[in-house]
């Protein structure tokens, strides 16, 4: 079968059926993920599917309803950002129940009008998927967005501090990426972040702790020095 952009939800599910793959199932399992409704889809496969169908919106939400976790990476890659609305993002980030699903989408939902919205609402909510949405909103920001303003995101290093204490392993990951990815930003944004970094590794919090000393051997290694330098 090949897809097009035409190519209805059943269709391109039948397809993502057809190529199900045990060996990756359970590969995908070791990494931590989710595989509960897994077919064991590359990333691969996964590119190669979204250029044969193409971004389609309502599309890409009817694919996210099917509740298969490979239908949902490729609507996460098909939806368009600047259609997805605030509900939906709310609604899809309420389902996310693997880091994989969130770092995918962190990456549509900050090209949205309104992610700096969200990445303070996702922050605040106790679900562990959900505040890990935030951050790694954040730290792909720092990355994707090259107009953000560097102060914009030196805004965050309070929210960085806050739920540093979280010890749920893939919220304190997430917030020590978001806090590498700010200090490697550039000279502006280095120091501040490295001064929280040093700040929270001298914490009496073991969580905090080891998100400030990863953070700081990161920050004052010699190939980030070197890439900062003027």
């Amino acid at each position: 079968m090949t897809l097009t952009p035409a190519s209805s939800v059943d269709e391109i599910v039948a397809y993502l059926q057809s190529l199900r793959n045990e060996a990756n199932i359970a590969g995908m399992a070791r990494f931590g993920i989710d595989t509960t409704t897994a077919l064991g889809i590359t990333t691969p496969q996964m590119q190669a599917l979204f250029r044969q169908v193409k971004r389609d919106h309502r599309r890409a939400l009817a694919l996210w309803d099917t509740g298969l976790r490979d239908a949902r990476m490729l609507a996460i890659l098909t939806a368009d950002p600047q259609a997805l609305t605030m509900d939906e993002a709310r609604a899809w980030t309420g389902d996310f129940n693997s880091w994989e699903i969130v770092d995918t989408a962190a990456d549509i939902f900050t090209d949205t009008p309104y992610w700096r919205d969200l990445v303070a609402e996702f922050a605040a909510d106790e679900r562990e998927y959900v505040r890990r949405t935030a951050f790694a909103m954040i730290a792909g920001a720092t990355v994707h967005n090259k107009d953000e303003p560097d102060l914009a995101l030196l805004a965050y290093l309070p929210l960085i501090e806050k739920y540093a204490t979280d010890p749920r392993n893939f919220v304190r990951k997430a917030v020590n990426w978001a806090l590498r990815n700010i200090g490697k930003r550039n000279r502006t944004c280095h120091a501040p972040a490295l001064a929280l970094a040093e700040k929270l590794a001298a914490s009496d919090d073991k969580t905090a702790r080891w998100i400030g000393k990863d953070a700081v051997r990161e920050l004052t290694s010699e190939k980030i020095l070197r890439r900062l330098k003027p």
